[in-house]
């Protein structure tokens, strides 16, 4: 990196955010805006998407007046880890439930941590599968199967 970045770990941090945040607002710009009292469908993301670069840029701002920690190595098995199983919780939830989607997703996420234990995972498992029956499914009256068609063929839903 260039000398005069002085926290690179900012630097990189605030250039994601810029890049996410212009990502938003390009995908936005197809929608219709509306106007804040009557919003359309692009507003929320082009605004929410224009703050996001806003702070990336301040990050980035930031990184080059204030020294900070350098870059550390990235780790790919835990990012790897963490992305197959939100991508697989999204797949799952319709098609298996919101039991077996969360159980997927808690147990392989946990293995991207260096302290993962069973016990720990199995509880977090537990607790936030009752959190979310208790406000998604009857709070909100969200239409999640808590045990989805897959496993209709073994007479469990």
């Amino acid at each position: 990196m260039p000398s005069f970045i002085r926290s690179q770990k900012d630097f990189v941090s605030g250039l994601l955010f810029l890049l996410i945040g212009l990502a938003a607002m390009a995908i936005a710009s197809d929608y219709p805006m509306g106007k804040a009292v009557r919003m359309g469908p692009g507003y929320y993301p082009m605004v929410l998407g224009g703050l996001l670069s806003l702070v990336g840029l301040a990050c980035m701002l930031k990184a080059l007046a204030t020294a900070g920690p350098a870059l550390e190595r990235v780790h790919l098995k835990p990012v790897l880890l963490v992305t197959v199983s939100v991508v697989l919780f999204g797949v799952l939830l319709r098609h298996a439930g919101m039991v077996a989607a969360l159980a997927v997703s808690i147990y392989l996420s946990s293995f991207a941590s260096s302290r993962f234990t069973f016990k720990a995972a199995t509880i977090t498992f537990v607790l936030l599968s009752v959190f979310c029956w208790g406000v998604f499914i009857k709070a909100l009256s969200l239409p999640i199967p808590l045990v989805g068609p897959w496993f209709s063929a073994l007479g469990l839903s």
